[in-house]
């Protein structure tokens, strides 16, 4: 008897038979063109419980749509670290990209960033009175009061 159980041929990877080369694993991921990891999202909806049975395009459509979503958050947030003359995204250059973006506002309006601060806002009321606001009529000076023709 040899060493694998009794049986004379051994089995290669898997239960195949033969020695040919074997294949790459290739990833739903992968298959589906995207960076975000589709297995691990299929195990999290199984073990989540969000429902008795998990059908196989979910995780994909799932993982594209957080795909997108994080593209689109770190896209506005690194215009932001830009517009700061920063090379490095902070949580800071996250809240203003979500808060200036009205539809992921919408989306995000009950999240706190944590150490993203609040947007730049003073209430129109707090601002001091502008001079323009005076009355027309008052002239601001004698010399420019009443225009006079030029003689000649």
């Amino acid at each position: 008897m040899d060493s694998t159980g009794g049986k004379g041929k051994k089995a290669g990877a898997g239960g195949r038979k033969g020695g040919g080369p074997k294949k790459k694993p290739v990833t739903r991921s992968f298959k589906a063109g995207l960076q975000f990891p589709v297995g691990r999202i299929g195990r999290y909806l199984k073990k989540g419980r969000y429902a008795q049975r998990v059908g196989t395009g979910a995780p994909v459509y799932l993982a594209a749509v957080l795909e997108y979503l994080a593209a689109e958050v770190l896209e506005l947030a690194g215009n932001a670290a830009r517009d700061n003359k920063k090379n490095r995204i902070i949580p800071r250059h996250v809240l203003l990209a979500v808060r200036n973006d009205e539809e992921l506002r919408k989306l995000l309006s009950g999240v706190t960033i944590a150490h993203g601060g609040v947007l730049p806002n003073i209430n129109p009321i707090l601002l001091p009175k502008k001079a323009a606001e005076k009355s027309p009529k008052e002239p601001k000076s004698p010399s420019k009061a009443v225009k006079s023709p030029k003689k000649a």
